[in-house]
């Protein structure tokens, strides 16, 4: 589908960018296909899987999509330089994955592409990456009957005879995974074997799978997940129980010491390369230009470049009014700030044959190293609600941009936030943002106010999106900006801060304190 590079915010935070090559974008109807590969991405969020950060806005060629990133080889990758797991590691892998496949059931999605090279074998905790050819389990139109969808070799029969492959074809992948981890082959291949795809489908549609090597202790499960019959397979629900469930701290202790070894000389890599790519100073390192003063020229919006493959974007969207933001576009704002850093490869997304494990991409978790020692702890609850720590009112005065030339930037004076927070879900309303910043020149309250809905809990950063705005001044002409997103990070019981990777204004506040 295209090319991943390694990118990264303006504070530094490392992300895959995924660029969609040129001739498949104008396919007619790639865009809708590429716009529900984004969607479920981001309903697919849990310990063992990766966000999404941000994408390209509508009608922007090349598309990309930007996700979180985790230095970390595939099981593909590591099983073909170091041989099968040892039992202690497979095992663990078993139950990790066992919970990721029941957290994507949770949220209604089927994955259809289970294999080697979309299990990144991360320090903490395996993770199931790149759900680009998942639909939702309800909504099989999208599957075109008669197309082999998958990776021969980990796919189930009914995905070889190109029917539309629902949960139980991921349950068959993920047995599927776990005799290459314990055996480092499939169970439809020999060690070493090399045969064409249609060989390898009739394989799997009428062989028996070969399972010399699986432990005795996790073959009759694996036999079983392996039934030719989708109805004949146990759930992921029935799987994650009778392997027992995924405890913290389990896959640390139970990886190889090599891998241990060599996800720290990758992450030593990730970090020189991060400190070698910081923005030159005074560089606006993808900050918007700050609030604009209403429509009449000779003020006038700058437009926001899109990062493209090899090159980079830099935000610098602006519009009239100010709340905490400048950009328009209603996504987490990371990528509009990204710079390419690394040769690409090969996208490892394959939508009808081949296996396209050359190369792998995820993410990390927003890395929890960054945050301080004094941060309270904020833990992301079952449902993702906001937790009663996060509840209250801040307010933070920024010092306005009383320099600006009054032209392209408008001149103001201080810059005050108020936040109110309640308790709430992810996905439900849970405040409002109220910003006033007065033009020096004309005494006009420039400022919006936003209603905020609990996008993301994740450790003690959340998301929050704007999902109405207008002027904080009632009787104010000019339009708010819509689709902010808020990055905001809990540094104390008493202390918020606005992080780089999300919308902000110039002379904004950077940090808003609890009020009493």
């Amino acid at each position: 589908m295209g090319e991943v590079f390694l990118a990264r915010t303006p504070s530094g935070r490392p992300l895959a960018l995924k660029t969609v090559h040129r001739e498949l974008s104008l396919e007619p109807d790639f865009a809708d296909r590429f716009a529900r590969e984004i969607r479920t991405n981001d309903r697919v969020r849990s310990p063992w899987t990766v966000s999404v950060v941000d994408f390209s806005p509508p009608g922007v060629l090349p598309q990309w999509l930007a996700t979180e990133y985790v230095p970390a080889p595939s099981l593909g990758d590591w099983v073909r330089r170091h041989g099968p797991l040892p039992q202690p590691a497979l095992w663990c892998l078993a139950r990790e994955l066992s919970a990721a496949l029941v957290a994507v059931r949770g949220v209604g999605v089927v994955h259809r592409d289970i294999k080697p090279a979309n299990v990144l074998l991360g320090p903490e905790r395996p993770f199931l990456i790149d759900f680009g050819i998942a639909r939702a389990v309800r909504d099989p139109r999208h599957t075109q009957t008669g197309a082999v969808i998958g990776t021969p070799g980990f796919l189930a029969p009914e995905q070889a005879v190109g029917a539309v492959a629902e949960a139980p074809a991921d349950v068959f992948s993920l047995a599927a995974v776990l005799v290459y981890a314990a055996t480092g082959h499939s169970p439809f291949l020999a060690g070493g074997e090399e045969l064409s795809v249609p060989a390898v489908l009739y394989r799997i549609v009428h062989d028996e799978p070969v399972l010399d090597g699986v432990p005795g202790a996790l073959l009759p499960l694996v036999r079983e997940c392996l039934a030719k019959e989708p109805a004949a397979r146990p759930t992921a629900e029935e799987v994650r129980a009778r392997l027992g469930a995924a405890q913290d701290g389990d896959w640390s202790a139970a990886a190889p010491p090599a891998l241990v070894a060599d996800a720290g000389r990758r992450a030593a890599e990730l970090r020189g390369l991060m400190t070698a790519s910081q923005p030159a100073a005074g560089a606006p390192a993808g900050r918007g230009p700050g609030p604009l003063p209403p429509p009449p020229p000779p003020y006038a919006p700058t437009p926001t470049p899109t990062p493209t493959a090899g090159g980079t974007g830099s935000g610098t969207g602006g519009g009239p009014g100010a709340g905490w933001a400048s950009r328009r576009r209603a996504v987490i704002g990371a990528a509009a700030g990204v710079v390419v850093l690394a040769t690409a490869v090969t996208l490892a997304i394959v939508l009808h044959e081949g296996d396209g494990e050359r190369g792998s991409s995820a993410a990390s978790p927003p890395a929890s190293s960054t945050a301080p020692s004094t941060a309270p702890s904020s833990p992301v609850s079952s449902a993702g609600s906001l937790p009663q720590t996060w509840v209250g009112t801040w307010s933070g005065v920024g010092p306005g941009t009383p320099n600006a030339d009054g032209i392209t930037r408008a001149r103001t004076g201080e810059f005050a936030v108020t936040v109110t927070l309640n308790a709430g879900a992810v996905g439900e309303m849970v405040g409002k943002q109220v910003s006033n910043v007065k033009e020096t020149s004309s005494g006009r309250d420039l400022g919006c106010t936003e209603a905020l809905k609990l996008q993301q809990i994740k450790g003690n950063t959340a998301v929050f999106a704007a999902v109405t705005s207008h002027p904080s001044d009632r009787a104010a002409s000019f339009d708010c900006p819509q689709g902010n997103l808020y990055v905001l990070k809990m540094e104390s019981a008493d202390r918020l801060t606005l992080e780089a990777e999300g919308a902000q204004s110039a002379g904004a506040p950077a940090a808003l304190a609890r009020n009493p």
